[in-house]
């Protein structure tokens, strides 16, 4: 049994595009789309850190898509990269030994939206479009994304909010332990919608934020890794230790903070690593005042003020419970792109504000996918 997980391949979709090179892009020059023309329906504003051009046919063809709603695209596009990503074969030999975790608030809020919408305003027998239905389900990503790869492991849908991910890659590393899977897709999902839009715009406001809404999917291949050191690999990342949290958020933000520092005090220790170790940590900073400067009171008190802070949102927009994933994504994209270095430790931090926090420790490499071969 081991602590310590390998990730192996990543799948990942932003608002940038698609692909490590795109999010690392969007790191140093943060764009954003208009999203206008989306949808029919109003929205806060006409700026997003969207995907407004992305058609699911595209990557997947028309067979089985033509129902699939925008979070399960994002989810089986996602995982078809990652394992295009990773030396992992799946074959008839280890699919049932192959499993998908994916992370979410509520699975497609607008699918949801949409089907209870048709519920209430459809004329008796209320003919409500029965293709909508299985969408509203939470995990309706997960079991597509398993049908469509043929994978017969362990399948799991997390419901974390912002700290989706974390809770993704503690349930990851309990089935890894366990001996129910050898391999897993992981990852966190949000779609931009109405419904997700109009969310973080009031969140935003009531917090005196002004970040944009954002979008993206972020999947991992993970494995044990010690299994992957001794087949002879490499791998990108090793996931040391994750710690999460629920903790009062009362007294303007401290009880959050001081929770945001045990989890830290506590993945550091389970990993072994010293703060003086730690090269960057990747924030979950999205302006909203409260709960940034509680974020940076526990950052520096475990860390100190000089460590550098990587804010995803930046280039991504208020993800949600996609947030986790593409922090990670984007250390990872960082080592692939050479600006970190090898064997280098970086800290993700994510907290919510209903006082949900959690921190993970991770130590990558700069090397090619060719080396994990």
């Amino acid at each position: 049994m081991t602590d310590t997980m390998a990730i192996t391949g990543l799948g990942v979709l932003s608002g940038a595009g698609i692909g490590a090179p795109a999010l690392a892009g969007a790191l140093s020059a943060p764009q954003t789309t208009d999203v206008s023309e989306m949808f029919e329906e109003p929205l806060p504003g006409g700026q997003a850190h969207a995907l407004a051009d992305f058609k699911v046919r595209d990557h997947l063809g028309r067979k089985g898509t033509s129902f699939y709603d925008r979070s399960t695209a994002f989810g089986v596009v996602a995982c078809q990269e990652a394992l295009a990503d990773s030396a992992l074969e799946v074959d008839d030999e280890n699919r049932t030994r192959v499993g998908i975790v994916l992370g979410t608030t509520a699975g497609s809020v607008k699918s949801s939206w949409d089907y209870t919408t048709e519920t209430l305003t459809q004329e008796r027998p209320y003919l409500v479009n029965p293709v909508l239905f299985p969408n509203a389900v939470m995990n309706c990503t997960a079991g597509q994304a398993a049908i469509r790869h043929n994978l017969r492991g362990p399948n799991a849908t997390v419901a974390g909010g912002p700290l989706a991910m974390l809770n993704v890659l503690r349930y990851s590393r309990n089935l890894l332990n366990c001996g129910y899977a050898d391999a897993l897709l992981s990852g966190s999902i949000e779609e931009f919608g109405p419904q997700e839009a109009w969310r973080v715009h009031h969140a935003q406001s009531l917090e005196g934020g002004d970040l944009l809404p954002g979008e993206g999917a972020a999947v991992f291949v993970i494995e044990s890794a010690e299994a992957v050191r001794a087949a002879g690999r490499t791998p990108d990342v090793e996931v040391l230790a994750v710690e999460t949290g629920v903790f009062d958020p009362a007294s303007a933000g401290s009880g959050l903070a001081d929770g945001l520092t045990l989890c830290l005090s506590r993945a550091l220790e389970r990993a072994g690593v010293t703060a003086g170790q730690v090269s960057t940590v990747a924030t979950a900073a999205n302006g909203m005042t409260r709960l940034d400067e509680a974020e940076e009171a526990a950052i520096n008190a475990v860390l100190g003020s000089d460590v550098p802070r990587l804010e995803v949102k930046e280039a991504t927009g208020e993800t949600s419970s996609a947030s986790g994933a593409l922090q990670l994504a984007a250390l990872l994209a960082r080592h692939r792109g050479g600006e970190a270095g090898d064997g280098d430790i970086s800290v993700i931090t994510s907290r919510d504000e209903e006082g949900a926090a959690g921190a993970a420790v991770i130590r990558g490499w700069n090397r090619a996918h060719g080396d994990n071969g």
